[in-house]
């Protein structure tokens, strides 16, 4: 969540950097009343605490002085004053539970150098790249044997069975296949192997708990998308940043830690709530799915730093894939509601013509850490700092694995893999009818 106190001392300023994000004024300045009602509340109640307190010496002495009308008429006053206190108290702990709310639902100040716009069509592509770019070829076109959706080509070689995953589980749970399953076997130990040891692998839990959903910012804005196990009160996790920003909750870390770096491979579970209709066919877009994150606790002078490096491996993967991608730098109106600035990897997959997302690499400032309370001592002293995160994935396998055998379809109907995942298959790249 942003700072309170920034709401407090430059009210104006942040009106204004959120109506970027297209948050209306009225948002803002309902935190901002509840905030003031609040602390108008604490202030009342203390001062009759006090006033309890003194009415309390003043019976004793009364009672020492032996005027027990006077004690009676003291403690009247105490017992009466004192129900006030509590019913203060009460109402300024109603207003706080309203300023966090208020401050949970804000979503985060963006960056400046965050481009300007309302949704996806003003995000700004920043590069782009294809096999061979860099020996001067030409960018390729769509080959008419990759006309094929992955759908099509996964059902063909028996490695993808969309309707036995609906039988099992209901739409948009894949069921891979044999050389199919194997090839997303093969992408996680490839990004596993790219990412450590710089980055320590971690295999999370991927049921949290409430407090660890809302420490990313994914509740309570987003609970309509998340799948919630009500009996236990769990949720399962829509991506592993999920447990990897709450692995330090609460802690106090050292500067001379940071950046602390993590990857982890997970399943990972998003309801799509209001997809209904859209992307739906094949693995565009899934309920369950495959995913390696990259994490990042930096400090406020590194993020930008741990951002770059996580864009840059997520980047040097899909050309290793050989994965024609852009780069797409979010505008404000369309990041997510932690993020302060977010860069998009998006692969073209021929068969459905489309520029699929594959990454996504946000900053979010000190958002995640507020919420999450992760701080760290200064190495030159002073005071506790928030940290910063970053996360990106690296990658989400679903539309990867699409753009894959799109891509790699031949004229005769068979797939080639790119070279690099040999040592993961056997050695064995083509993929082709049982």
């Amino acid at each position: 969540m942003i700072d309170i106190r920034a709401l407090r001392d430059d009210p104006d300023g942040v009106r204004a950097k959120l109506a970027r994000r297209g948050v209306e004024a009225s948002e803002v300045d309902a935190v901002i009343r509840a905030d003031v009602a609040h602390r108008a509340r604490v202030a009342s109640a203390e001062a009759m605490r006090a006033e309890v307190k003194e009415l309390s010496r003043q019976v004793g002495k009364a009672k020492k002085a032996g005027d027990d009308a006077r004690a009676d008429e003291l403690s009247a006053r105490s017992r009466h004053l004192g129900e006030e206190e509590r019913a203060a108290a009460a109402e300024a702990d109603a207003l706080f539970e309203k300023v966090r709310t208020g401050l949970l639902y804000l979503p985060n100040i963006p960056a400046e150098d965050a481009p300007d716009g309302v949704g996806e069509e003003d995000n700004v592509e920043v590069r782009r790249w294809w096999p061979g770019q860099d020996l001067g070829r030409p960018e390729p076109g769509r080959l008419d044997h990759q006309q094929v959706p992955h759908w099509e080509i996964g059902e063909a070689l028996q490695i993808l069975d969309m309707e036995r995953g609906a039988r099992l589980a209901g739409s948009m749970f894949p069921l891979y296949r044999g050389p199919g399953a194997r090839l997303l076997r093969a992408l996680t130990a490839f990004a596993i192997d790219r990412h450590s040891p710089p980055y320590e692998e971690i295999r999370p839990p991927t049921v949290v708990l409430t407090e660890t959903m809302t420490s990313t910012g994914h509740l309570p804005k987003f609970a309509d998308d998340a799948y919630h196990v009500e009996r236990d009160d769990l949720w399962l996790i829509p991506t592993a940043e999920v447990p990897l920003t709450s692995m330090h909750r609460g802690e106090i870390l050292e500067e001379s830690q940071l950046p602390l770096r993590y990857t982890a491979s997970t399943a990972c579970y998003r309801r799509e709530a209001g997809s209904a209709g859209r992307d739906t066919r094949g693995l565009l877009r899934v309920h369950e799915f495959d995913k390696v994150e990259l994490f990042a606790y930096a400090s406020p002078e590194g993020a930008l730093d741990a951002q770059a490096d996580i864009l840059a491996r997520a980047e040097s993967m899909l050309q290793d894939l050989e994965l024609p991608y852009r780069v797409l730098d979010l505008c404000t109106g369309d990041l997510g509601g932690p993020s302060a600035r977010t860069f998009d990897l998006e692969a073209y997959a021929p068969g459905v013509d489309r520029w699929l997302e594959v990454s996504s690499v946000s900053w979010y400032r000190d958002y995640q850490a507020r919420r999450a309370n992760v701080r760290y001592r200064p190495a030159g002293g002073g005071p506790l700092q928030l940290v910063h995160t970053v996360n990106g994935s690296a990658l989400a396998w679903p539309r990867i694995w699409a753009a894959l055998v799109e891509n790699g379809r031949q004229g005769d109907g068979t797939v080639m893999l790119p070279e690099v995942l040999a040592p993961y298959l056997g050695g064995e790249l083509l993929l082709k009818t049982p």
